[in-house]
């Protein structure tokens, strides 16, 4: 595992080398601040982090799964304290967990005649509740307390390698399947009808948005993380009518997000994982105000030929 580990520092270095060829094109005021080297992991990181989580976010608002992210990175909790315990690197617990809930979602759903908002708010609460008591007992929790508001700023290198692979991860599955999940998302009973196991769409896709919270957890944090999962890909949905266009510009708005939420946390000594969040709000009131489709100044301006909202 020794000589795997030494590899992916290598490609971290690579890409962080590759970064800074394009941030010290900037003016000296805006490339001072990433000279130093825990921002320039903080800035690879949250662009990794900002993009899978803006490419997913357009999936979460077309299924309207907003309130299924909040379930999932709420559940992570205990993982993440179970972990600390054992000694194991916070990515496992968290990802087991995460998964589990997903599951135990489906499984009240489609067993009981609960529905499907009413099985999240069980299982994250519970889980949430459980990782609280955990943490509780732990003697110091200072640094589990970073995960739940997130600390982008101390990302480790080993950190940074588990979210570059869980991008790649997410990148490629969105690509290899983009034709079924675009089916799956706009009609699953044709997609059931065309042979499509929707089944395994479902639960590939919710592994796919655990994965994309659990890589997130240091950067902006388990409270903070089903924002960046819900408001890029709702200002996209603003701007754009396709899903190609709407997961690309997703993205873009995830990135720029967590870039300019990471300068404006470092020049003001503010908390990263909240500033990243303001960010993309701010972004989203943009949208919301001037969008040329669905803009508010549109509406007012213009009553009679503004589009209906949906």
């Amino acid at each position: 595992m020794e000589w795997l580990y030494q590899l992916g520092l290598v490609v971290v270095d690579a890409l962080v080398a590759a970064l800074m060829v394009l941030v010290n094109l900037l003016p000296e005021s805006l490339a001072e601040p990433f000279q130093y080297g825990f921002m320039q992991r903080a800035l690879l990181t949250s662009l990794v982090v900002g993009g899978i989580c803006g490419m997913l976010s357009s999936y979460v608002i077309l299924k309207r799964w907003s309130l299924l992210g909040d379930a999932i990175s709420h559940a992570v909790l205990p993982g993440v304290a179970i972990a600390y315990l054992l000694g194991w690197p916070f990515f496992i617990g968290a990802f087991v967990t995460g998964a589990l809930t997903s599951v135990g979602i489906g499984f009240i759903e489609h067993n009981t005649r609960i529905k499907s908002d009413a099985a999240m708010g069980l299982m994250f609460t519970a889980a949430f509740a459980l990782g609280i008591v955990i943490i509780s007992q732990i003697e110091t929790s200072t640094h589990l307390m970073h995960i739940l508001f997130g600390n982008v700023l101390g990302v480790s290198e080993g950190t940074l390698m588990l979210t570059l692979v869980a991008g790649l991860i997410a990148v490629v599955a969105v690509l290899l399947f983009y034709k079924e999940l675009f089916l799956y998302t706009f009609d699953a009973v044709q997609a059931r009808t065309l042979g499509l196991n929707t089944t395994v769409l479902h639960y590939g896709l919710i592994l796919l948005l655990t994965l994309t919270i659990v890589a997130s957890l240091e950067t902006v944090g388990i409270v903070l993380v089903v924002a960046m999962l819900v408001t890029p890909g709702a200002t996209a949905y603003l701007l754009v009518n396709r899903l190609a266009h709407m997961i690309a510009l997703g993205a873009l708005i995830g990135m720029l997000s967590a870039v300019v939420g990471l300068y404006l946390s470092f020049h003001f000594n503010v908390a990263s994982g909240g500033t990243i969040v303001l960010v993309a709000s701010g972004l989203f009131a943009l949208a919301l105000v001037f969008s040329p489709r669905e803009g508010l100044l549109r509406r007012w301006l213009y009553p009679a030929s503004a589009a209906p909202a949906d």
